[in-house]
């Protein structure tokens, strides 16, 4: 059966912007007086901002409350905006399933005013987008409520639907809705059971029947 709706991630699968989170997430840290650790990038992929958060406090002693963090570290991230890119192919894929009228939406950890710069700074903003941040959902990935959020606005089943995603976070949460889960890492790794794993946007093209 063909999908009737397709729901993408954004950080890391849509547009490329997992190397500039990072790099505000360790400016922000370091501006506090703290070493970030080695593999903090590989931990903080597709964690909500909440639960990364909460390890920072456990793990590196970081002291501000969440609200005074999260205005800390898009002090660095916005801007770096401007040199946002697309993930190569993905919003050629994009762009023609909305030709062929399929139902699209961004599904995201990150807060709305992220989600909405991102999109933004690479075009990809039209009438009747639909998208879903953490600020949309009680439980943001990998509980299924984000991507169940996304059909629902878009009218579909959830079986209906795949979600497209880089990171074990958001794939377990396209799994757990229901959804054809295809995992397109950033580098070649192997995804959670249950997933299509793709490595490139022709094999992506490919499992979308395109």
């Amino acid at each position: 059966m063909r999908q009737k709706a397709v729901f993408w991630d954004m950080d890391g699968t849509l547009v490329d912007s997992e190397p500039l989170h990072h790099a505000a997430l360790e400016a922000a840290l370091r501006e506090l007086g703290i070493e970030p650790p080695d593999d903090l990038q590989e931990r903080a992929i597709g964690i909500a901002a909440g639960p990364l958060y909460e390890m920072l406090r456990a793990e590196q002693g970081l002291s501000l409350p969440f609200d005074e963090w999260i205005l800390h570290k898009y002090g660095h991230y916005m801007p770096l905006v401007a040199e946002l890119a697309p993930r190569r192919g993905a919003l050629e894929i994009y762009g023609e399933l909305r030709g062929r009228g399929i139902h699209q939406a961004v599904v995201s950890n990150s807060d709305r005013l992220v989600v909405d710069v991102n999109l933004r700074a690479v075009g990809l903003s039209h009438p009747g987008m639909r998208s879903v941040s953490r600020n949309d959902v009680i439980d943001p990935k990998p509980a299924a409520e984000p991507f169940l959020r996304a059909a629902y606005l878009a009218g579909v089943d959830p079986g209906e639907a795949v979600a497209v995603e880089d990171s074990w976070t958001g794939a377990r949460a396209g799994l757990a809705a229901g959804m054809r889960t295809i995992f397109w890492p950033e580098r070649p790794t192997e995804g959670p059971s249950g997933a299509i794993v793709v490595n490139s946007a022709e094999q992506l093209r490919a499992e979308l029947g395109l």
